[in-house]
Parts: structure tokens; C-alpha cells; sequence
């Protein structure tokens, strides 16, 4: 268990609060200890968007890890612990709550009962500006601040990022289709002629004419279509991508604090 002699060292780290399985639950925000004898029983821790939220944990059992906070709780009951106000003190109400969120033992809330002195708050001591040669038990995380209360509020921060949606690729495959087309071809045919012999031509024909069996051979050529096929370049193919502009809403949540005044009749 952490001791008052742990103080200076702790508030003096910039360390972070650690479950037990090594997971970060948040950075350090403050430490309660006790107004009786100084001990430090409670630390918050700051999580959320910009450690905007505080949770209280007990320091029963937490020790120090470099400069790190280990406590024996995990991340969710931390961040699951009822939402106090870290507004300086501890009310024994408060306390209660915080008891049984963490089902410490009723030995445990005994002891810290018992130290609490007889109206039993818990001071918080701030992390940041604390002097060990000052009193540990008092409160300085005003000490360079008037005594206004700083209002948040939560902002949207919408960005865009670029992830892969779907794939195009390029693929060729072959078809069958029928040509048709009209070629003209020629061939030859046999076509008798038949002439007279005339008086100029009779006597030469005389001497050569006998009488007898004779032929004549004639060879006729015909065209026939020959098909080749080449293959020959048509169209280049490529893919390209453009960029597209949407407008695309968005709806979300924020929340913002609000400040108000609230009197009591009773005091003068």
C-alpha cells in the first residue's frame, strides 16, 4: 500500500494509472489522502476525450511501477465507477459509493473510517505545483487560478480517411463470331468453234489432209477462295481512376457544461 512518504514521489511523476493486466486505464490526476494522518487513500484518473472525465481509485493494495500507478482493478470497473465531483473533498456519502462499486472488505472501510477523524474528508492533493516543504493535507490546484469554475464543452473534429472499397481489373477473354464476305473467283470452260476453209487456205490444208482418228486435249483452271487469318492490333485498354467529391452529414452527440448560481436563504 501506498504511504504518505510515497507522496512527493508520486505527484511529482507525470505517470499513468495501470490495471493489474499492464493495460493504461488513464493518466494521474489527483491523490486524496487523509486529513487525520496524511495518508493517501484515493486516486483519480483521467480518461475520456482529452482526460476530460476523473475516476476515483482506491489505493488499498496499489503500488508504485516506475513511474506508473499499478492498482488491483481493471480498466472497465475503473471507468465504470460512480461520477464524484473532483471538487477538492471526499464526503463519507461519496466514499460509501466508491466502497461498494469496489467491493473493498467492511475491514478495509473500518480502517479508513477510523482515519478519517470525526467528519471524515479526504483532502485532494493536486498533482501539478505541489511543494513537498508545504503541508501535503492542502489543496493547491487553484493556486495559480482565480476561484471561477472553467466550463467545457465537447467539439466535433471530423476528418476523412482513405480505405480500399472494391477492386477492377481488366480481364481479355475470346469469342467465335461468323464473317461473311463475297470473293470472286473465275474458271475456264471449253467452247467449240467451228471455222470454213477457204480458197487460200485449200491448197495447204489438201496436202496436209489424211484420213484417220485424231484428238485434241485441253486443260481447263478454275480460282478457289483461300482463307488465311492474321491477327493484327485493334485498341489499347487501360484503367484509370478520377476522383469523385460526395457530401456525406454527419450526426453525433456532444456535450457541453453549464455554470449556475445556486443561493442558500439560511446564510447571512
Amino acid at each position: 500500500m501506498l504511504t504518505k512518504e510515497h507522496i512527493d514521489e508520486l505527484l511529482a511523476r507525470s505517470g499513468n494509472v495501470v490495471s493489474t493486466e499492464g493495460a493504461k486505464i488513464g493518466s494521474i490526476g489527483q491523490v486524496y489522502v487523509d486529513d487525520e494522518n496524511g495518508q493517501p487513500t484515493w486516486v483519480t484518473v483521467k480518461t475520456g476525450l482529452f482526460g476530460t472525465s476523473e475516476s476515483f481509485v482506491p489505493l488499498e493494495g496499489a503500488r508504485l511501477e516506475g513511474e506508473d500507478v499499478v492498482v488491483p482493478y481493471t480498466k472497465d470497473q475503473v471507468k465504470d465507477a460512480p461520477r464524484i465531483d473532483v471538487d477538492g473533498q471526499l464526503d463519507p456519502s461519496e466514499e460509501d459509493r466508491l466502497y461498494s462499486h469496489y467491493t473493498l472488505s467492511a475491514g478495509y472501510q473500518d480502517h479508513v473510517d477510523s482515519d478519517r477523524g470525526p467528519l471524515g474528508d479526504h483532502e485532494a492533493v493536486s498533482t501539478a505545483g505541489f511543494d513537498g516543504d508545504n503541508d501535503p493535507h492542502r489543496t493547491t490546484e487553484n493556486n495559480n487560478l482565480d476561484d471561477g469554475l472553467t466550463r467545457s464543452e465537447e467539439r466535433l473534429k471530423v476528418g476523412t480517411e482513405k480505405e480500399a472499397v472494391g477492386r477492377v481489373r481488366l480481364r481479355k477473354y475470346v469469342t467465335t463470331e461468323n464473317v461473311t464476305q463475297t470473293v470472286p473467283v473465275t474458271r475456264e470452260e471449253v467452247r467449240i468453234e467451228r471455222e470454213p476453209i477457204t480458197d487460200a487456205d485449200d491448197v495447204a490444208m489438201t496436202s496436209a489432209a489424211h484420213l484417220g482418228e485424231e484428238e485434241q486435249e485441253v486443260i481447263l483452271h478454275e480460282e478457289r477462295p483461300v482463307v488465311q487469318k492474321e491477327t493484327v492490333p485493334v485498341e489499347r485498354v487501360r484503367l484509370k481512376t478520377e476522383t469523385v467529391t460526395d457530401d456525406v452529414t454527419i450526426d453525433e452527440q456532444v456535450r457541453k457544461e453549464h455554470i449556475e448560481a445556486e443561493g442558500d436563504d439560511t446564510l447571512r
